[in-house]
């Protein structure tokens, strides 16, 4: 496999061990063992001190009885996990739970257990009657301290982190680093001068050999691929989008030869579905999708879609003072242009945020009045060119207003802005 092929492979194996949660209590397993090995190599007459020794069935008993609880507490675990999922599903945003599955506490937690489970279990084929792992015993008996400190913890962290309001910060505060870290790798790849494309129609166009998500692109690799052959690439697709089978993907302009498609297709990882790491408005995504969930007749919860509009405002804030030109021309080392990016603008941010939120929200004072705070300070912080796409969302939203409140009375009171929805200060 070749160089270029190889890293859309490793970016789905990076996704595949991220998501996973097997992998990490796999390797506590084998380190657990590992352990119960050294130990028994430590373990003598000086170690531990004499205090701490033990008869063959008092060892033998101890190591029984945490094999016992690790497999216990392992179950207990996965029993939270299956709830979460539940919940999460149920309440929240089946988007979430690809974000969920990657918590290092959780895997942490796994793996203490499965080693402690490894270690003692290990350890009980040394148990004779003249011959006791003192040592192994005794680290045992921590290890199971350790595992019921981690226990606790991953029990506070997520009957407080699952709250909607919890959740919104953390998806909010993640899309932004991505939404950061991509404006600033894109500003450092910038071409020196005007960056002009061919204008011509392209020499060659490399399509999709399979289907899926685009998860990530690897900007990099297509720049120096392009400089190999002196050419130009144009993607076709944005993040995110979904790629059928045979789709162009890349669009081929000038070169001195024609790159092999099968490179190309190896520095486009499709996948599944949707990945964080390249696509921030997969952040936003959720929370919309929570917020909206909140907003169903089922569920019927105003105020937990207040919540999540505050951290929608918050990454539409950190969005609206970028600059967001809707396509990015790239450049190799010499400022020569060699990649072509489409990108989001500011109205596709703004739209995917306020749309839906004010289709299924109309109804609801507490959200519309907490939409018109939103629109009314993001024209306040904004530069003015962003302000024609945040009016024809303001208009939108009277009219979604003046057609759910036919009484005066209360269309005037649903036209306010709040920032807390409903009893807060009038933020105009």
């Amino acid at each position: 496999m070749g160089v270029t092929t190889s890293w859309a492979a490793r970016f789905r194996l990076r996704q595949y061990v991220k998501a996973s949660l097997w992998i990490v209590p796999m390797l506590g397993l084998v380190l657990g063992a590992l352990l119960a090995e050294l130990a028994l190599a430590a373990d003598g007459a000086d170690r531990p001190p004499s205090g701490w020794h033990y008869s063959a069935t008092t060892a033998s008993g101890v190591l029984t009885a945490i094999v016992g609880a690790m497999v216990a507490l392992l179950g207990f675990v996965v029993t939270i996990g299956v709830l979460v999922v539940q919940q999460a599903t149920g309440t929240l945003s089946p988007r979430y739970m690809r974000l969920w599955y990657r918590d290092r506490l959780q895997k942490a937690v796994l793996a203490t257990f499965t080693g402690t489970f490894a270690f003692a279990f290990s350890l009980l084929r040394s148990v004779e009657s003249d011959s006791v792992p003192d040592l192994g015993v005794t680290v045992a008996g921590a290890a199971v301290a350790v595992s019921l400190v981690l226990l606790l913890i991953y029990l506070n962290r997520f009957t407080h982190s699952l709250r909607p309001v919890a959740i919104a910060e953390l998806v909010a505060r993640l899309g932004e680093t991505v939404f950061s870290e991509g404006a600033a790798a894109i500003r450092g790849a910038a071409p020196r001068g005007p960056g002009a494309v061919p204008s011509g129609a392209p020499v060659t166009r490399v399509r999709a050999v399979r289907g899926g998500a685009v998860q990530a692109f690897d900007v990099r690799g297509l720049i120096a691929e392009a400089a190999r052959h002196d050419c130009v690439f144009v993607v076709t697709r944005l993040v995110g989008d979904f790629v059928p089978p045979g789709t162009v993907l890349v669009e081929v302009h000038g070169g001195r030869s024609a790159p092999d498609p099968a490179r190309v297709n190896g520095l486009v990882a499709l996948g599944a579905e949707r990945t964080i790491e390249q696509d921030p408005a997969f952040a936003l995504r959720i929370l919309v999708d929570i917020a909206i969930r909140a907003l169903s007749p089922a569920v019927n919860d105003p105020t937990t879609a207040v919540q999540v509009i505050n951290y929608i405002e918050w990454f539409l804030h950190t969005v609206g003072r970028t600059r967001l030109p809707g396509r990015y021309v790239l450049a190799d080392g010499h400022g020569e242009p060699r990649l072509v990016l489409p990108g989001r603008g500011w109205d596709q941010f703004l739209e995917l945020a306020v749309c839906e939120i004010r289709e299924y929200g109309g109804s609801s004072v507490q959200v519309c009045r907490r939409l018109r705070a939103l629109l009314d300070g993001l024209l306040d912080a904004l530069p003015p060119e962003q302000h024609p796409s945040v009016r024809a969302q303001s208009d939108l939203l009277r009219g979604a207003v003046e057609r759910e409140f036919t009484d005066p009375a209360r269309r005037a009171v649903a036209q306010q802005a709040d920032l807390q929805g409903i009893g807060g200060r009038d933020a105009s």
